[in-house]
């Protein structure tokens, strides 16, 4: 079965902002996001990519922008089942805001019981994530072969969701895997059982140096903003 190239979006305008952005309109990336996107194509080129899916949100749409320029010979695929978790009543509002709110508490410790008002559960985002890549994966076989390799641009918590799903965990241990912007994840497919490769590559340990604020307990919601 194929291998699937997992890309967080670059860092966006709603990541520096603390913003929860989900569904928003108009969420772009940032002067350091499009650069990561820009270096996307570099860091990839050894890649016989056969197939690109992405979320319809405009920041994983010019997040593949580069690499679509530079591979004029793929058409991108939109599938909205790799989209962000629909955050509902959240979508938009201040990370701070929400932190004391009684549902961050679920979210963090047993998310696979927390819905969002308004929107979805987090249940019902990596079902329908699980499933696209399911069908996606029998669609690339089925039309490139079994070592083909496609790369899908999706979000930081769906991305969570489909390593733990690939892994065998408890989507109640998702948070504590960590995807940072324009992150690189790679999960090999077999018959019997996936196989994670790359988890969270971004070729910059900058993000591992210790800050004067250590970083806290809790996981960042929409998957956070990275390295400074």
């Amino acid at each position: 079965m194929p291998t699937l190239i997992l890309v967080r979006h670059g860092r966006s305008t709603a990541n520096t902002e603390g913003l929860l952005a989900g569904w928003t309109p108009g969420v772009a990336l940032d002067e350091r996001g499009a650069a990561q996107a820009a270096a996307l194509p570099g860091r990839l080129a050894e890649l016989p990519l056969a197939e690109i899916v992405t979320s319809p949100l405009q920041r994983c749409q010019e997040t593949i922008r580069p690499l679509l320029k530079a591979r004029p010979e793929l058409t991108p695929h939109t599938d909205e089942r790799i989209g962000e978790c629909h955050y509902g009543d959240w979508s938009g509002r201040k990370l701070d805001e929400l932190k004391d709110q009684p549902l961050m508490e679920v979210v963090q410790t047993h998310p696979s019981a927390a819905a969002f008002p308004g929107g979805e559960s987090m249940r019902a985002m990596q079902t329908r994530a699980a499933e696209a890549v399911r069908e996606w994966n029998a669609r690339v076989e089925r039309d490139h072969g079994a070592d083909a390799v496609y790369l899908m641009c999706s979000h930081g918590d769906v991305i969570k969701s489909l390593v733990a799903d690939a892994l065998g965990l408890h989507l109640d241990l998702f948070q504590r895997i960590s995807v940072e912007p324009c992150s690189i994840t790679a999960i090999r497919y077999t018959r019997l059982r996936p196989f994670l490769v790359r988890l969270g590559d971004t070729g910059d340990f900058a993000s591992l140096v210790p800050s004067e604020e250590p970083p806290g307990d809790e996981a960042p919601v929409g998957g956070g903003a990275g390295a400074p």
